[in-house]
């Protein structure tokens, strides 16, 4: 191990007692909602932009980094990103996807419309980086789907932080989402996030998380 590659690293100590903490934050995280329904109050950019850089603090293969954040607070391009996304958003509810998935939607109440998309202050078009491009010449990322989706989970964490809401959006095909930002071809659309304060008549589903004994297992 070369020394001049490492740093000794400084521990985070807390007065709080460990349980009492932790216990804290789940329940701050327990209140974090998908929400459809957006107020158009604006969200200065400078915050926006700590926000990604949270997300950009998360773990990555090799340390590789393999993602790009594009926030949009363009009107115009909003409304084309909107646009796109509900012609391929129609073409999903009538005819490409399965009866049991529309079945498993109409809990959440959603459809083709997506209004949200030009409503919301920001969106944030996550992409992910199959490959690098330096110098013209190909290197290679690695474990990329997990390194992005890691950012992400940070990304969704420091947005309920903020007191802001989001929703995770996935128009399928996302293939216009490149063309739209004029990203490079190593570049892939993973996720769409809008951005911003809920309406002040936004709703949710009635939902229940599944409990500690459904989903973790001790050894």
């Amino acid at each position: 191990m070369n020394s001049d590659n490492f740093t000794p690293y400084k521990a985070i100590t807390f007065s709080e007692p460990v349980l009492e903490r932790s216990t804290s934050f789940h329940h701050f995280m327990d209140k974090r909602r998908s929400v459809r329904e957006f107020s158009d109050r604006p969200i200065a950019k400078e915050v926006i932009d700590q926000l990604i850089l949270t997300a950009s603090s998360a773990p990555s293969g090799a340390h590789k980094q393999p993602w790009t954040f594009c926030a949009v607070g363009s009107p115009e391009i909003k409304q084309k990103i909107r646009e796109a996304a509900e012609k391929e958003e129609y073409e999903n509810y009538h005819g490409r996807m399965s009866d049991d998935w529309l079945e498993d939607l109409k809990q959440f109440g959603t459809d083709w419309h997506k209004s949200f998309l030009t409503t919301a202050p920001w969106l944030i078009v996550v992409f992910k980086k199959a490959y690098d491009l330096v110098d013209g010449e190909k290197q290679k990322n690695y474990y990329v789907n997990e390194s992005v989706g890691l950012a992400t989970g940070f990304l969704l964490a420091a947005i309920h932080n903020a007191g802001f809401v989001s929703l995770t959006h996935t128009p399928s095909p996302m293939n216009f989402l490149q063309k739209v930002l004029d990203r490079p071809a190593n570049e892939r659309p993973f996720l769409l996030i809008p951005v911003g304060y809920p309406a002040d008549d936004a709703e949710v589903p009635v939902l229940e998380r599944k409990g500690l004994d459904e989903m973790a297992v001790f050894y």
